[in-house]
């Protein structure tokens, strides 16, 4: 009993100090001569960044500084070792609803793209790619992506790969009523990709309050998921991170979460990254300033909850239910 007893505590220490689910940490833990047989962790370094928030693409000196920023944190994430960097919603610019309001800014009405400096946009997205390619660094960038006129541009999250390839784009589905009503057209499919053996999906917006987007990518064998934010009013942004833990936990995967930052603001959210289990591996400062964390993630092998709970979604209970007894049908006695 204490020589089990001690096992478990090394378990548990373990996974509390890498994020790593209970199964993966005993795993880990085991003599080796018992873990010959188990799978072999596929491990990546993540990097989720928060960025300074801009919200008027009509000011070239900001969209520079967007650009300049970014770049910056791609280069600390490289020399800490990371194969990906995550950016917020809007990480480019975060187009304000009343500066682009046709009839604002005291009201909101349908935004005019026509304001927005799309070629300075293009050349600060083109010199991020080619960064990319310099570092061999992977990065997932927030930012508008304009459609053929009159239709109004996606929302999205761009994926550039090690190569410097803008290998595919996510664009948000589940929109806020301000954006359906007056600013973007929603995207319609779920996006993955992977690298370096790890499956990645994609989330954005206030797609965190929909748990279907989640446990979609939960069918989809992804083993992080990531969401970027702009955050919302302060009133949401304790309810999106409380939410990334809850999907972390209920579809045993990572979600990383990035969230620009806000200078001034009381208590601000910082961007982090959420274990299987639910638990923060690494949180940037909650300072309202632009910064990076890390954290090693892996495809959590040998984890029994996932496989499980697709067992259990699958009909598994039905033979064992009975019907006509009165002491189950009766809900009124003990």
């Amino acid at each position: 009993m204490t020589e089990n007893g001690n096992f478990k505590r090394r378990v548990r220490a373990r996974a509390a100090k890498t994020g790593e689910s209970y199964t993966t940490a005993r795993m880990h833990v085991l003599p080796k001569s018992t873990n010959d047989a188990a799978p072999e962790a596929r491990r990546l370094r993540l990097a989720v960044a928060q960025t300074t928030y801009a919200d008027d693409p009509r000011d070239i000196d900001k969209l520079r500084q967007s650009g300049q920023e970014m770049r910056l944190l791609m280069r600390q994430a490289r020399e800490a070792g990371a194969r990906l960097v995550h950016f917020p919603e809007g990480a480019t610019s975060s187009p304000n609803k009343r500066i682009m309001s046709e009839i604002g800014p005291r009201e909101i009405g349908p935004s005019d793209w026509r304001r927005f400096e799309w070629a300075v946009l293009r050349e600060e997205l083109d010199s991020t790619r080619r960064l990319a390619h310099e570092l061999g660094l992977w990065a997932v960038i927030g930012s508008v992506h304009p459609l053929t006129a009159p239709h109004r541009p996606h929302n999205s999250l761009y994926v550039v790969s090690d190569r410097g390839e803008l290998v595919t784009r996510y664009d948000e589905r589940l929109l806020s009523n301000t954006k359906i009503s007056f600013m973007y057209t929603p995207g319609s499919i779920p996006v993955t990709f992977e690298v370096d053996g790890i499956r990645f999906g994609c989330s954005l917006g206030m797609e965190c309050h929909y748990p279907e987007i989640f446990s979609e990518y939960e069918r989809l064998d992804v083993h992080c998921v990531l969401f970027s934010t702009t955050g919302g009013s302060p009133a949401n942004e304790p309810s999106f991170a409380a939410e990334a833990q809850g999907h972390a936990a209920s579809n045993s995967y990572w979600v990383s979460f990035s969230i620009l930052a806000h200078p001034g603001q009381a208590d601000p959210a910082s961007s982090g990254i959420v274990a299987p289990g639910g638990r923060w591996a690494a949180q940037c400062p909650a300072e309202g300033t632009a910064a990076i964390s890390l954290a090693d993630i892996d495809d959590n092998p040998g984890d029994l909850s996932r496989p499980w709970r697709r067992k259990a979604r699958s009909g598994l209970y039905e033979p064992h239910r009975v019907a006509g007894d009165p002491r189950s049908d009766a809900r009124d006695r003990f």
